[in-house]
């Protein structure tokens, strides 16, 4: 520690817009003047109407609903302005993703059910006339639904343990099962169930109406990440649906893992998100907190803290930004996905401890701003693919053996 304080001056690596602390400028020339238009508009929402409301739904556990209702009108989804290639892209909704973690990962999560998870389930497992009928809706959210694969029983093993089935039954399918810790349930309108054909054995996934006979839905409590998410597990019990209803284009567990590769790189861009804004509440309480007679900010072991911080947010986010560009030329690789969750995940566990160092006593208060974040990192640092799974997958790719058992 220096011997005498020395005046706070303003940063040079400073957040800036929508983005957040940015040096390498990964923002600057990859997205248009209007992609990043929507970008600032929707962090100063967040700012304004959402921030306000985070530390009493974390108390609370409950996800309020002004949160959803000031996101759906912004429609980030197809935003003003912003060419539907754009829009569409892996960039574009990798920077929105993180924008809304860098305020707070519940948030991120609910809207990525959606936008993310639901949305691209539809679109990639729907037919062309599925895709024309529910999109639009979706988009719009005049239809809410959610992504329902894992089970109380089958997690990582998924894959080849699914024991919820589906039975064809004349023109409609009869699901029995149980999911569990699906994000979003208990308010969805339909839910996007995956289940094993009893006839040949393959996946498939099914539209199911929240409100269906033999439906029942139960709020997972006791979470100490993701408080605000509302979690759930369901049971099928005998639920009817029509073959309308059925996604005609998920016929295997391949199809799924092509919507799960799509999905992996979203969840990347969470753990960069919530990174940045352990950041930025990290370096807000260095600089109005005093100890020993002068700011935290001066102190040097905060600012190695700080510093390891920062390089581990600014290589998140280029890792996240290379990786949507690859994907946008074409590149779509489970290995690649998989090594960035992996990774990022790893570094967003390491960010958020020191931020939590830095804040002491203070960074397990909802006051700093600095503990959803410490506590949100463990819940993305599983989900969407857990640290062993997605190593597996890389170290797959890596020697041409696979450690899968």
């Amino acid at each position: 520690m220096n011997a005498a304080a020395k005046p706070l001056r303003d940063p040079d690596i400073a957040a800036d817009g929508a983005i957040g602390i940015d040096p390498f400028r990964f923002a600057e020339g990859r997205l248009s003047e209007a992609a990043l238009a929507s970008l600032e508009r929707l962090q100063t929402m967040l700012d304004e109407r959402v921030k306000p409301l985070l530390s009493e739904a974390w108390d609370t556990a409950t996800m309020p609903p002004g949160i959803i209702g000031s996101l759906a009108p912004l429609g980030l989804m197809a935003p003003e302005g912003v060419s539907e290639e754009e829009a569409d892209s892996s960039l574009y909704k990798g920077f929105r993703s993180y924008v809304l973690a860098r305020t707070d990962v519940s948030v991120a999560t609910v809207y990525n059910a959606q936008a993310g998870l639901f949305r691209a389930t539809v679109r990639l497992g729907g037919s062309p006339e599925q895709v024309a009928e529910l999109d639009p809706r979706i988009k719009r959210f005049d239809l809410t639904g959610v992504f329902a694969l894992t089970e109380p029983e089958h997690g990582s093993d998924i894959a080849g343990g699914m024991a919820t089935t589906a039975t064809r039954d004349g023109d409609e399918w009869v699901l029995d099962g149980r999911k569990r810790w699906i994000g979003g349930a208990v308010t969805a309108d339909v839910l996007a169930v995956f289940a094993r054909d009893t006839a040949d054995d393959q996946v498939k996934c099914f539209l199911v109406p929240r409100e269906s006979e033999g439906v029942r839905i139960e709020t997972i409590t006791g979470k100490v990440s993701l408080r605000p998410m509302q979690n759930a597990d369901f049971t099928l019990e005998g639920v009817r649906v029509p073959e309308s209803a059925r996604l005609q284009r998920v016929d295997s567990w391949r199809d799924v893992s092509k919507i799960m590769g799509t999905l992996r790189a979203d969840v990347a861009w969470i753990a960069a998100g919530l990174q940045a804004g352990a950041l930025e509440a990290a370096i807000d309480y260095v600089r109005e907190r005093e100890q020993f007679g002068r700011k935290l900010a001066g102190f040097q072991l905060i600012q190695e803290k700080l510093a390891r911080m920062a390089g581990n947010a600014v290589a998140s986010l280029g890792m996240v930004v290379q990786l949507s560009e690859l994907q946008d030329r074409g590149v779509f690789s489970d290995a690649n996905s998989s090594l960035a969750k992996m990774w990022v995940a790893l570094r967003a566990r390491e960010t958020v401890a020191l931020a939590r160092e830095i804040a002491g006593g203070n960074g397990i208060t909802m006051e700093s701003g600095v503990a959803r974040f410490f506590a949100d990192a463990e819940a993305v640092y599983s989900y969407e693919g857990t640290h062993e799974v997605t190593s597996l997958i890389v170290g797959r790719a890596l020697t041409g053996a696979s450690a899968f058992v």
